[in-house]
């Protein structure tokens, strides 16, 4: 899986949790502290995040952060 895969099917699980919990992204930017618009290029795999900023985002999700890593293909 290359990084373009990797921050695509990442941003899907956040979106995903986000979305379980019935958090807006606008909600859920300002619960984490973080613009709108960064939360949005993050749920569309338009850019990479950190290991630090996904074990941030696992936290406001009240996740674990293999939650939001993509799953391994057999």
């Amino acid at each position: 899986m290359n990084n373009k895969e990797l921050a695509a099917q990442f941003g899907k699980n956040v979106r995903s949790k986000r979305e379980l919990q019935g958090i807006s992204q606008e909600k859920f930017a300002l619960l984490a502290n973080l613009d709108r618009s960064y939360v949005s290029r993050i749920e569309l795999g338009k850019i990479s995040v950190s290991l630090e900023k996904a074990y941030y985002l696992a936290d406001k999700l009240k996740c674990n952060i293999r939650d939001l890593l993509p799953k391994e293909k057999n």
